[in-house]
């Protein structure tokens, strides 16, 4: 699969669709992990903002969405319905996103696959710096 992989590539394989699409690029990727580039938590009319700012929080569908855009590159098909089931281990190092003045590179690493789901590991940072990180459950819908 030749990289990057646009955001017409991700709203094609992801359930996730319109402004809720929060990824713009696939930079990286191999058997059990993805790099994704997100841009949008600096706009204004982002879906997950709280009045005036993106809380740190949102962080976990980033990486939900990056485990998503894992699993339908390695399957070569687009990605099923699931659902996130669990939540673990967050780590907020900041307060908001919406603050970061650089691109957040989203990385997430499968710990376990099987029929039921898929469990996943995931980092937030910009410029080196770890913002959001911690691990998610999704259950596949059957």
């Amino acid at each position: 699969m030749k990289l990057p992989l646009d955001r017409a590539w991700i709203e094609g394989h992801l359930p996730h669709q319109g402004r809720m699409s929060l990824l713009d690029e696939i930079v990286a990727l191999d058997e059990t992990s993805v790099r994704a580039i997100a841009r949008g938590h600096r706009k204004s009319d982002h879906p997950l903002r709280v009045g005036n700012e993106l809380p740190a929080v949102c962080g976990i569908e980033l990486g939900a969405q990056a485990a998503a855009a894992h699993g339908a590159a390695c399957a070569g098909a687009p990605s099923g319905a699931g659902f996130l089931a669990s939540v673990r281990s967050v780590t907020q190092h900041v307060r908001r996103l919406d603050d970061i003045a650089g691109d957040l590179q989203v990385d997430a690493k499968q710990i376990a696959a099987g029929s039921a789901g898929v469990v996943y590991s995931f980092v937030v940072s910009a410029d080196g710096r770890a913002l959001v990180e911690g691990r998610v459950t999704v259950a596949f819908a059957r």
